[in-house]
Parts: structure tokens; C-alpha cells; sequence
């Protein structure tokens, strides 16, 4: 497999450039994350961010440091210094070596970095194409991010312990003859790759 690192790196500048385009009128819109609005799925990121990086440290955290916060007055500028934060941490030396605790992730851990830094890559292709379906515009997932996305999407349980409402994800859906990487990736993940507000 590609360089997880890189992998993930580009992943969360392509959630930059998307969230860079987001306007205040658009915090109110619906996104494809049950009962959340485009203002919910950046605080969730901002949030998430922030907390894989202090994963990277080998630091454990508290489950109450990763429950989001209400956005401040410049979602676009908070957003991008969590994106920092994350890609930052992720290329420190030896990141690769260290044990991820991710208290919101099944028993905590610790988890092996290249997994933890593939639950990361993962969310951040989901939520791109999250993000993009909320502004209606197209998700700018590059082919080989889907392609890398697609085993990791797989290896998710599709089980009811596992997925439904109030879970990260909903169980599986068909995601059609014509579906591309991406939407198999959603698809695998429980979003409809025909979702529209």
C-alpha cells in the first residue's frame, strides 16, 4: 500500500479546499451525517483532528477532550489550523512507531500508528464527500484515494454492535452498477452514493 502518511496528508487538504469555499450561509445546510449540518460535521473534524494529533504523541487523552465544540467565529481559519495540527503530528520522526490511544475507537487501544493513521484517511475521504454533497458540489476525493480508501472501507464491521444510528457508520447499501471507487467507498460505509439534501 501507498504511504498511509501521504495518503492521508492529501486527503486532508482536499477537506481544506473544500472547507475553504464554505460560506456562513452554508453552516446551516444538511449533510449526508444524520441530524447534522454542515456547522456539526466541521466541528466534528476540527475536533477529531486535533485529537489524532495528540494520538501521535504516543499521549493517552480523555473521551471528553474529543467531543466537539461549538464553531467560533472563523470555522474556515479553525478548521485549517486543526488540518495543521493533524498533518503536522502525523510527519513528526518516528510517528510510525508509536502507539495511537483513540478513546472513542473500540477499546481505546493502543492501536498500531498505520492503523490509526487509516481510521484517519478514512473519515477524511468520508467527510470530503460529506462536505460536498451538503455545498452540492463535486467531491475532490482524488481516483487513487478512493482506490487506497476501498480495503480500508471493507475492513470496517458491518455488524449491528457496530453500525447504525448514533454509530460512526450505518450498515452497508447496494452502491449500483455504475458506482465509482468513491461511491463504493461510501456505499461500504452506509451513505447512499445518491444522497441529495
Amino acid at each position: 500500500m501507498a504511504d498511509i502518511i501521504e495518503l492521508n496528508r492529501r486527503s486532508v487538504r482536499a477537506t481544506v479546499d473544500l472547507v475553504n469555499t464554505i460560506k456562513p450561509a452554508d453552516l446551516d445546510r444538511p449533510t449526508p451525517c444524520a441530524g447534522w449540518a454542515v456547522r456539526d460535521l466541521l466541528e466534528h473534524q476540527i475536533v477529531q483532528n486535533h485529537g489524532f494529533a495528540v494520538a501521535a504523541s504516543g499521549a493517552r487523552s480523555e473521551p471528553a477532550s474529543w467531543r466537539p465544540r461549538a464553531l467560533g467565529e472563523d470555522p474556515v481559519a479553525e478548521y485549517a489550523a486543526s488540518a495543521r495540527a493533524v498533518v503536522d503530528a502525523f510527519a513528526a520522526d518516528g510517528v510510525l512507531d508509536r502507539a495511537f490511544f483513540l478513546p472513542e475507537i473500540r477499546d481505546g487501544g493502543p492501536f498500531p500508528a498505520a492503523m490509526a493513521i487509516g481510521f484517519h484517511f478514512i473519515d477524511c475521504v468520508v467527510h470530503d464527500w460529506d462536505l460536498a454533497k451538503a455545498l452540492a458540489v463535486p467531491p475532490n476525493v482524488d481516483d487513487d484515494l478512493a482506490e487506497a480508501a476501498l480495503p480500508l472501507a471493507a475492513q470496517v464491521p458491518d455488524t449491528p454492535v457496530s453500525r447504525g444510528p448514533g454509530k460512526a457508520f450505518l450498515p452497508g447499501v447496494e452502491p449500483g452498477d455504475t458506482a465509482t471507487a468513491l461511491d463504493r467507498v461510501i456505499a461500504l460505509l452506509g451513505r447512499s452514493p445518491s444522497w441529495t439534501p
